[in-house]
């Protein structure tokens, strides 16, 4: 068993090669042209998440550029997860963010496809999707071990990427394969971060399937979660969050909450210290779209639940 007492290994990478289970959290970077602004928001995690996302783009929005709020974490303390998506910029763009990240010093990517701009706030925004996710992970896997661009151009420096997807998870059925987690591993995929899946057994249903496809053995599996804040807004996300997995018995619980807010810390905290059971699972990603002040008291509760469980 892992010694929990021990100093933690350096990085994101490192925590998950040594078998640590981590936990990392999310950060949308704000309307803002105040890099305080994105350091208030993000300062809480700082010594809590093994790592911190920030997002680009989310919901077809504008905000401040994910890579610029990436560089003010590292500079910051913070070790970031640079979300670049497909949505906005061509393979050209696409390709001079990822250099322009590996020079800031950003080593974990998490490449994704991005919101339709129908969702978003300017629903006349013209998407590009010059390329889609896989594309783009290929291009910077070959950037950073071949240190050359799709063309075959070579590139000065080196890109110590640690390369990350999203997938949904599902209760699989029968005939179910991984075949769209098993072509991204294949392009390079290092770990994955997954919508929100807030039950257990199906989780657990999952990772047994990834692992019977040769999954798990290759690829660090986080299970996205959340607080959820009422009822309400937990059947909101189940109807309109595609892939969101919520169960009626934790919506029931809920319900029956004199504090909601406070029930949902304590449940997310619930499932933490058991997905840490589970085989397959190397951590879990916490969001918390509107509700940021919960995620650290989510994190520090677990950390304490989940070393408890370890001695």
């Amino acid at each position: 068993m892992d010694d929990q007492s021990a100093p933690p290994p350096h990085g994101l990478q490192g925590r998950l090669r040594a078998g640590r289970f981590v936990i990392t959290a999310e950060v949308a970077p704000p309307v803002s042209c105040d890099a305080q602004d994105l350091l208030r928001k993000a300062a809480p995690l700082n010594g809590l998440a093994d790592a911190v996302n920030v997002t680009d783009g989310a919901g077809a929005r504008s905000h401040m550029s994910a890579l610029a709020a990436a560089a003010i974490l590292i500079g910051a303390g913070i070790e970031p997860i640079l979300q670049i998506t497909c949505r906005d910029k061509n393979r050209i763009a696409l390709q001079s963010e990822l250099m322009g990240a590996a020079a800031l010093g950003v080593r974990n990517l998490l490449l994704l496809t991005g919101d339709d701009p129908k969702a978003g706030d300017q629903p006349e925004t013209k998407p590009v999707f010059d390329v889609d996710s896989k594309t783009l992970l290929e291009t910077a896997r070959r950037l950073r071990d071949d240190g050359v661009l799709p063309t075959g151009r070579k590139v000065a420096g080196k890109a110590a990427f640690f390369l990350g997807v999203a997938d949904a998870p599902i209760d699989p059925p029968a005939d179910w394969r991984p075949n769209s987690l098993l072509g991204k591993l294949a392009a390079g995929a290092q770990f994955v971060q997954t919508q929100f899946c807030m039950d257990a057994a199906i989780v657990r249903r999952y990772l047994g399937r990834l692992a019977e496809a040769g999954v798990t053995e290759k690829l660090a599996v986080l299970i996205g979660i959340t607080p959820l804040r009422s009822a309400k807004s937990a059947q909101w996300m189940r109807n309109h969050l595609h892939g969101t997995i919520i169960p009626d018995a934790l919506i029931a619980r809920m319900e029956r909450a004199k504090d909601p807010a406070g029930e949902g810390v304590g449940a997310c905290v619930d499932l933490i210290e058991e997905l840490a059971t589970i085989r397959g699972v190397a951590g879990v990603h916490v969001m918390a779209p509107g509700n940021d002040a919960a995620i650290p008291h989510v994190i520090t509760a677990a950390r304490a639940r989940v070393a408890r469980a370890a001695v």
